[in-house]
């Protein structure tokens, strides 16, 4: 469908395997940049390094669809963007102000617990990056936290102890992210950069272990640089950190 007075397409579904798998279909198929897929529940969704998901109803699960990706000089920093507009936009909706954790979680402040997560896959023509789907999955209430899971994430109503509109939040969602991808495309990277870390305590002065090759390490995170690495001051200096596993502690 076409959301009214926006000529965007918008496509809802009640339940479907994983949003981003079916945008990046759409995309195949020739969806057009801004496009959006969104479901009430998803049954195999997916999150960073192949985990499951969990996406029962009562969240919000939104996959965007970014093309012309030679138009963005940096399409690394599209995570940290997505993040920010996931935050902005849950500030839009209900008011409560988000913490974010490199490199793709939305957390409670204070006490952290994952309210959100963000997933970017691309999608590739020979060796050119033709289309980058971004997936954000938002814990809207309670139903979408599994019990077993509530010690480590948490709902948007459950924080507020109220109702939240989900419509409202789907909006909010689509303008952050129509806004932070055009910043990326006029040359604002410096600007998601530092929003970023603004709204991600943690970033800086945490303690947090990882694994290379020689085993386990652990440092210090000192930010991020001008490509949306993490920063980690270990024993043997600064060390940049572009994927895998990281442990704050």
């Amino acid at each position: 469908m076409t959301a009214p007075g926006t000529g965007r397409l918008v496509r809802h579904l009640a339940t479907v395997d994983s949003t981003n798998e079916h945008a990046l279909a759409m995309a195949a198929a020739g969806a057009p940049d801004g496009a959006v897929v969104v479901a009430d529940e998803q049954t195999a969704g997916r999150g960073r390094r192949g985990r499951a998901w969990h996406s029962p109803e009562g969240g919000l699960y939104l996959s965007y669809i970014v093309r012309d990706i030679e138009t963005i000089a940096r399409p690394s920093l599209l995570t940290l963007a997505a993040g920010v507009a996931a935050a902005r936009a849950i500030a839009d909706a209900t008011g409560f102000e988000p913490d974010l954790k490199w490199p793709n979680d939305v957390l409670t402040p204070g006490r952290p617990r994952k309210l959100a997560g963000i997933l970017a896959e691309a999608s590739s023509v020979g060796s050119r990056v033709d289309v980058i789907v971004i997936g954000i999955g938002i814990n809207v209430s309670m139903a979408s936290v599994p019990a077993e899971l509530q010690a480590i994430a948490a709902s948007l109503e459950g924080e507020l102890g109220r109702d939240v509109g989900r419509q409202a939040l789907q909006d909010a969602l689509i303008e952050r992210l129509d806004a932070e991808v055009a910043r990326l495309r006029a040359g604002g990277e410096a600007q998601v950069l530092d929003e970023w870390r603004a709204r991600s305590p943690g970033s800086r002065g945490a303690r947090v272990s990882w694994r290379e090759a020689g085993g386990e390490r652990i440092g210090v995170t000192e930010g991020i640089d001008a490509d949306g690495a993490l920063l980690v001051r270990g024993a043997d200096g600064v060390q940049r950190l572009v994927a895998g596993e990281v442990i704050w502690t």
